[in-house]
């Protein structure tokens, strides 16, 4: 099973369309590294926390050297977070992973050093491929992504998977 390395972005995109519950029962290993999940994910309390990892969500802390090659990056690339860092380094760590972040510049970086990475409506992709979501959900879902200003995806893309939803709820 593939393990995917989520940055909080794209999580937090999910919950507000709620559909991290669903996210978490796709076919695939969740993995966010710690630092993380403490200090970004900070519109969630503990026993929400607790759910998600109860869930299936794992939480791992990086060893020292990793840390010291997440600073590196940090240093090196301009438009990164240092947290972003810690999600490519973590993601660099486990072969063959995923990187799930909604971060355009840490996608490019992480691309860049051969780590695949992916987004919301890759996820939104998979949710229906794997039937994990009723369509009229989905459809609501990528509504509300079209529609929150908060939310940063390719407007296009998001219309064409509307569209075609659309005409699959007639």
């Amino acid at each position: 099973m593939r393990i995917v390395v989520s940055d909080t972005s794209c999580m937090i995109d999910l919950r507000k369309a709620s559909l991290l519950e669903e996210f978490l029962r796709l076919p695939y290993t969740f993995v966010m590294p710690d630092v993380l999940f403490e200090d970004e994910w900070l519109c969630i309390d503990d026993r929400e926390k607790a759910t998600l990892q109860q869930r299936g969500l794992e939480v791992r802390e990086l060893p020292g050297a990793s840390v010291a090659r997440a600073q590196r990056y940090f240093n090196e690339h301009n438009l990164l977070k240092l947290n972003d860092c810690f999600a490519l380094t973590l993601a660099e760590d486990i072969e063959d992973s995923i990187l799930l972040t909604g971060d355009g510049p840490l996608r490019e970086i992480s691309q860049g050093n051969g780590v695949e990475a992916r987004g919301v409506l890759w996820i939104t992709d998979e949710l229906e491929k794997h039937d994990t979501v009723p369509l009229p959900q989905l459809y609501e879902a990528l509504q509300l992504f079209h529609d929150d200003d908060l939310v940063f995806l390719p407007r296009n893309e998001t219309l064409k998977r509307l569209r075609r939803l659309a005409k699959l709820l007639q």
